[in-house]
């Protein structure tokens, strides 16, 4: 399946504007070759950063840096900002 929904927090919110980067819930099995695959296509930008965290609750989340576009046309999309 891959990407689940985007995390929606004031931390990720600081993230998409001062950093470019999207926080994702994924999938416990995907990799980031996937999710870089699966973000680029959906929102037709540029990926250059992927990092992974297993939480503590079982869920897995994907900060995923933008390079060519906006993060926040992204947030947009999803109607988080």
């Amino acid at each position: 399946m891959g990407i689940k929904y985007p995390m929606l927090s004031e931390k990720c919110i600081q993230i998409i504007q001062k950093s470019n980067t999207v926080v994702f819930i994924v999938d416990k099995e995907t990799t980031k070759e996937a999710i870089k695959k699966e973000i680029e296509k959906k929102f037709n930008v540029k990926v250059s950063k992927i990092n992974t965290l297993n939480t503590l609750d079982g869920k897995k989340k994907a900060y995923v840096r933008i390079k060519e576009g906006k993060a926040e046309d992204i947030a947009a999309k999803y109607g988080l900002i």
